[in-house]
């Protein structure tokens, strides 16, 4: 079995193994996302689509994306059921072979983080390529591990806001940091628990006009 299909089976058990509704959307996509007019959003890496439904329900029309088959559908059939599927698009997609098409005004990539190969820094850029002048590439990474985490390695390195930045090498002339910093919130896993984690937080905006 490749290195694509390894990573593919394991996102589709992970995502069939998971049981519930759409789940809830992430904090700092929403306090990022309120400040914004509404627009075209991509979701990278949409997971149980907590994102994608609240911002569709916020009058974005966004781009649901995941390695998992499971994932995507479970998007859609939600967004079904509220009656704002006409504002979500589901793709699969293995960002280590593939990126969706379009142009987009706000482009998530929350926890966009696999045991398996990924040239993440690619990937961020190529997001960072697809923003419309103005638009915002929100990356947010886990900063510690919590309890219900599929990664248990204590050996894990959490790149900083600062790390990533620097790894995009965006050129500073077409995009500015907007934010970068490493707040802590209490967060609850899928079974109830509790936990004080961290998240480190990067928002860029493209400024520049495209020739």
């Amino acid at each position: 079995m490749t290195d694509a299909l390894h990573a593919e089976s394991f996102w589709e058990e992970h995502h069939r193994a998971r049981r519930g509704g759409g789940g809830h959307p992430n904090p700092v996509l929403k306090e990022t996302a309120e400040t914004l007019h509404p627009g075209a959003a991509l979701d990278l890496g949409c997971g149980a689509g907590g994102d994608t439904i609240w911002l569709a329900r916020h009058g974005w029309q966004v781009t649901a994306v995941d390695i998992s088959s499971a994932a995507v559908e479970r998007v859609r059939a939600r967004s079904r059921q509220l009656g704002i599927d006409g504002r979500v698009t589901g793709e699969q997609h293995d960002l280590a072979r593939s990126f969706p098409d379009g142009q987009f005004d706000l482009i998530s990539a929350h926890y966009l983080h696999t045991p398996f190969a990924l040239d993440r820094a690619r990937v961020l850029r190529t997001a960072a390529h697809a923003l419309r002048p103005g638009g915002h590439l929100l990356v947010v990474d886990h900063g510690s591990t919590a309890p219900w985490s599929w990664n248990k390695d204590p050996d894990t390195h959490h790149p900083s806001p600062g790390e990533t930045a620097a790894e995009l090498a965006l050129d500073p002339a077409r995009w500015s940091v907007v934010r970068a910093d490493m707040p802590h919130r209490r967060a609850t896993g899928p079974g109830g628990q509790t936990a004080t984690v961290t998240d480190n937080v990067l928002l860029v905006q493209r400024h520049d006009r495209r020739s």
